[in-house]
């Protein structure tokens, strides 16, 4: 008590006030990059138990709302994976373009593999990605369906091998998608920014606690779709990978393939306007999720703008000792998080980010809140 006097005296109630929360924030940050994200570095999906004992056959579902013709070169890359099993990707095109869609049907020429449906384009009666995911779905031939977008292509031609074995260890795979690297600051942040949010769900999958995957990069079994009745929030173009997987995700039947050879690479349309017009657009339905999963969100990105807060408050205000302590804090909280984002890089694939991750950092407080700020105003495109 009489220590605790002497503290009081010596920096006053505020100063040892301010110490204490900056003291707790930090301690909080510690938390996460240690203990949260650090299940993520520890994760191995081979101690999961086996549910099967071979790799399944697939269906690859493919939603197309454009004449894309750049995807009929990228196509190949998902036709010709290599896998054990057998496997087919199913194409369902929405639009009315002929020489597209004969274009599609042609590639069957060449792989065999491939099915194309078409559903007519009709302005008054507007077709959404889960109305085309159901159509796909239900033409299938094998009970193991794996999502994917035309913006998306596999990192590896092990991607579907490695998808099909997350199967054998559950009835729902997630894998990470990345953005495709390109030269300058923006990419850099678009590509950090996709990873730091897909951290909160890959830490909350790896804890079985899943909430979301990717809509570019995730799987589950047609029993599990037709026992849930099919999508949810059907008044919604988006949620297939959020709001449906949190009805369907149990502890024990979600799989998740961490490992580079499982990733895909999605091809930005854009600088970071378009980047923060896609976190409004998918981040609309972030009001829908569970109160837990919000506020462990929320308690990370806030206590790490509450934290840069109070150390600067300490530098500019307080004693020589104390403005030592908060660039220690400050070190020590940025070593940790730059070892703890390289682990968790290596184990999806994302390579370069370690070394200007201080950039970001300090930039992602600053785009989370230019995203809850357009969230304010209602995205008419979200809901039908």
């Amino acid at each position: 008590m009489q220590y605790f006097d002497y503290i009081i005296s010596h920096y006053g109630w505020q100063g040892t006030a301010l110490t204490a929360a900056a003291f707790i924030l930090f301690c909080i940050q510690v938390y996460y990059y240690l203990i949260v994200y650090g299940r993520i570095s520890l994760f191995r999906n081979s101690r999961r138990k086996k549910i099967l004992n071979a790799e399944p056959p697939l269906s690859v579902i493919v939603p197309i709302f454009s004449e894309d013709y750049s995807y009929l070169d990228r196509l190949p890359q998902l036709l010709a994976q290599q896998y054990s099993a057998t496997f087919e990707v199913v194409l369902v095109y929405v639009g009315r373009d002929t020489d597209y869609y004969e274009e599609l049907t042609r590639q069957r020429l060449l792989y065999p593999n491939l099915s194309v449906t078409k559903i007519e384009f009709n302005p008054r009666f507007p077709i959404s990605v889960k109305m085309a995911l159901n159509v796909g779905i239900k033409s299938a031939r094998n009970e193991h369906i794996i999502i994917t977008t035309t913006s998306a292509i596999p990192a590896s031609e092990q991607w579907l091998a490695m998808m099909g074995k997350g199967f054998m260890r559950g009835n729902i795979v997630l894998g990470y998608t990345a953005i495709e690297p390109a030269e300058g600051i923006k990419n850099y942040l678009m590509r950090m920014s996709r990873f730091q949010t897909s951290l909160y769900w890959l830490a909350a999958a790896v804890n079985r606690q899943t909430f979301k995957g990717s809509r570019h990069n995730f799987g589950f079994t047609k029993s599990i779709y037709f026992g849930a009745k099919g999508f949810t929030h059907l008044n919604m173009n988006i949620g297939e990978e959020d709001l449906f997987i949190q009805r369907i995700a149990k502890r024990n039947n979600v799989s998740v393939a961490l490992i580079p050879k499982a990733t895909m690479i999605e091809h930005p349309w854009g600088g970071l306007k378009w980047w923060i017009s896609e976190l409004r657009h998918y981040g609309s339905a972030y009001n829908l999720y569970p109160i837990g999963v919000r506020n462990r969100i929320e308690w990370d990105l806030g206590s790490q703008v509450l934290l840069f807060i109070s150390l600067l408050a300490m530098i500019i205000l307080l004693p020589l000792e104390l403005k030592l302590a908060a660039l220690a804090m400050m070190l020590i909280r940025y070593l940790i998080v730059i070892l703890r984002i390289r682990s968790i890089a290596k184990r999806v694939g994302e390579k370069s980010v370690a070394l200007r991750y201080f950039i970001f950092d300090m930039f992602n407080p600053i785009l989370m809140l230019c995203v809850r700020a357009t969230l304010i105003k209602r995205d008419s495109t979200v809901w039908r």
